[in-house]
């Protein structure tokens, strides 16, 4: 095929298509892969920090750190703690604690703290947070572990971008983010004091940039390893490509520009194909096909030179092989049992659909045909019988759509393309047509063979339809919709 001046072999669209599939496949599998390793550990430590903080959450004294709490916000406190931070002492807000009666049981409860972080593998940050409400930009630090300076205490922090306008005390889940401290996942717990009150909420941090980075490793070698399959596969397929069916292509190709038809010559003279070509398959038949076809010409014309004195004879043979040669070709689109369009010339229907489609709008549609009990009447009356059926359901179908092409594609499935005043009266042949299969089917004195009955599924040409075969998948799919409702009302023979 030409487009444009550039020759797109069969050889060369084979290449393209494996190598397209084999990767897709290839890079599909990997992404889905590591979507999946990705939500399983990303749950994992959603899962960790939810528990931890729950857990911590519950040993908090929320009534202490209610009393706590009014007691750091006090101007008095801030005003102390920001000069022991200035200073770089620590002893004028122990003093301060000390004197309103709160440093031993702030002490404890650091302690505890610190003591979960060290024990807790992964667990980088655990701190009790005096939470504003979910329009706050700010945040107060209450009592964090060990390793922070008292002077934190009461410090106020700038909330993080993904928190903000978001009530920490009902987070849904915990989250995963990345921000000045890092890949963190985090979770919030409330902490209830005796009232009800939620005077703080415990905060808890595991680290995850290890596993960020694992992660983006592991799709680097997913991608590379996608690649390098894809690249072995390729090989292979091209190679089995190129034997199976590229090169005895080329081969004939060249072999048929070689025949030479004459009177009075032999297979080898003529230039006969004659390649060691014995697979059974399609290319086997196409070599054996025009290779019969060269010899049948020969033949023809080493019989026709000794015809030369009765000319007239010879034109009327010659005639008469032409029309054979017509009829033959007829034949290879027809239906040997029903006389409808074979698998064959529905193919060469489509072909020419879609370039309608490619060239502009077109209406059609297509109807699907399944006949139901086709292997019961073969089973208990004979393939005879099961022809009778098969020949009778098409012709049924055949006088339904009078100016549609009809087709079998298979044993007992036909297709029809509606177009033109079959196409503008689809839905009424339609329904007529599956009604009168529920008639015929219905009638009970006739003998089974007689009975005829078919699934039938209909679908129309959309507008963003590239192709037909989008359209056969609908009929085919609300054909098999028909094709349970029947078995469900009438059971299925098995």
């Amino acid at each position: 095929m030409k487009k444009n001046g550039i020759r797109f072999s069969l050889k060369l669209k084979m290449h393209i298509f494996v190598i397209f599939t084999v990767l897709a496949v290839a890079l599909g599998t990997s992404i889905t892969a590591f979507f999946v390793s990705a939500n399983q550990i990303d749950n994992y430590y959603k899962q960790a920090a939810s528990g931890n903080a729950r857990n911590v959450a519950a040993m908090i004294d929320g009534d202490f750190i209610k009393e706590f709490r009014p007691l750091i916000e006090s101007e008095e406190f801030q005003a102390i703690r920001e000069k022991a931070e200035e200073e770089e002492n620590e002893q004028p807000i122990e003093d301060f604690m000390r004197e309103h009666g709160v440093w031993e049981k702030y002490s404890e409860t650091r302690r505890m703290i610190s003591d979960y972080l060290a024990n807790m593998e992964g667990l980088k940050y655990l701190y009790i947070v005096a939470h504003g409400d979910k329009d706050a930009d700010h945040d107060m630090y209450l009592i964090s572990d060990d390793s922070s300076p008292i002077t934190e205490v009461g410090y106020y922090e700038e909330r993080e971008t993904e928190l903000l306008g978001i009530d920490l005390t009902a987070m849904p889940e915990p989250t995963i983010s990345n921000g000045d401290w890092g890949w963190l996942c985090s979770d919030f717990k409330p902490v209830y004091a005796s009232d009800g009150s939620v005077p703080c909420i415990v905060g808890c941090d595991f680290e995850m940039d290890e596993v960020m980075a694992e992660r983006q490793r592991f799709l680097i070698y997913l991608i590379g390893g996608a690649l390098g399959l894809t690249l072995i596969v390729q090989v292979f397929a091209l190679i089995f490509i190129n034997k199976s069916v590229v090169r005895p292509l080329d081969a004939m190709t060249k072999e048929m520009k070689k025949f030479n038809p004459a009177a009075n010559v032999s297979y080898d003279e003529a230039g006969v194909i004659g390649l060691n070509i014995r697979t059974h398959d399609e290319i086997g038949e196409i070599y054996e096909g025009i290779r019969t076809m060269q010899i049948n010409t020969i033949d023809r014309l080493n019989l026709l030179s000794k015809l030369e004195k009765d000319k007239a004879q010879a034109e009327k043979d010659i005639e008469d092989k032409e029309r054979q040669i017509g009829q033959l070709s007829k034949e290879s689109y027809k239906d040997a049992l029903t006389g409808v369009g074979n698998k064959a010339a529905y193919f060469k229907k489509v072909e020419e659909l879609n370039r309608e489609i490619a060239e502009g709008e077109v209406e059609f549609a297509i109807v699907m045909v399944d006949m139901n009990n086709l292997k019961q009447v073969n089973d208990e009356h004979g393939h005879k019988a099961g022809d009778l059926y098969i020949k009778g359901c098409c012709r049924m179908v055949c006088e339904a759509f009078k100016h549609s092409p009809v087709f079998r594609i298979g044993g007992d499935e036909f297709v029809v393309l509606l177009q033109g005043q079959d196409y503008e009266n689809r839905r009424q042949i339609f329904d007529k047509l599956a009604d009168d299969f529920e008639k015929c089917y219905s009638r009970t004195d006739n003998d089974q063979w007689l009975r005829y009955s078919a699934a039938l599924g209909m679908a129309e040409n959309a507008s963003d339809d590239a192709t037909v075969d989008l359209v056969f998948r609908r009929a085919d799919k609300a054909m098999y919709e028909h094709k349970m409702k029947f078995k469900s009302e009438h059971g299925s023979y098995r």
